[in-house]
């Protein structure tokens, strides 16, 4: 997808190279070991790999917060569901959780009063709120160690790629 010809591959790579470098290993299992892989020598993989590392570190600290909040697995898809509006039976079916397993963690986000039979209380809302804001904190490090214009300058070059990827 990528090729060898894209505008600012080599640069893309080192910034992000640089950005993963500087994911805090602790408590970030998948982050982590992604972050000890060595890099490949092909430049769209080598971007790949920091991309990979960056995204498991900002999702091991996801999942930290989710367990901070008290959510079960289930129960955090619920509640991802009903905050952006998606359809249950497909998320259900996508991640492999049982009607029962739904029923279930429906039951128990009622009764923490984080969920009505019409969507997200006020709490639940905000505890949504709270768990994204968790993690972005969580996944500050790296693009702090970056620096702001780096980071922009890594963001504007990627947004044609992930544009493109989308498309």
């Amino acid at each position: 997808m990528l090729g060898a010809d894209v505008a600012g591959l080599e640069e893309m790579v080192t910034l992000a190279a640089s950005a993963a470098a500087g994911v805090p290993p602790g408590g970030r299992v998948l982050g982590a070991a992604n972050q000890a892989l060595p890099p490949p020598p092909e430049a769209h993989l080598a971007l790949w790999q920091s991309c990979s590392t960056l995204r498991e570190s900002r999702g091991d600290g996801h999942v930290a917060a989710l367990v901070a909040a008290g959510l079960a697995p289930c129960e955090a898809l619920v509640l991802f569901t009903a905050d952006k509006g998606l359809d249950p039976a497909y998320m259900r079916r996508m991640r492999g959780w049982s009607e029962q397993e739904w029923q279930e963690a429906e039951a128990a986000l009622i009764g923490r009063r984080l969920l009505t039979g019409g969507g997200l209380t006020v709490a639940g809302r905000e505890l949504r709120a709270e768990i994204e804001r968790w993690t972005d904190i969580a996944a500050a490090a790296p693009w702090q160690a970056l620096g702001a214009g780096p980071t922009a300058r890594l963001r504007d070059l990627m947004t044609p790629v992930v544009q493109c990827s989308a498309s």
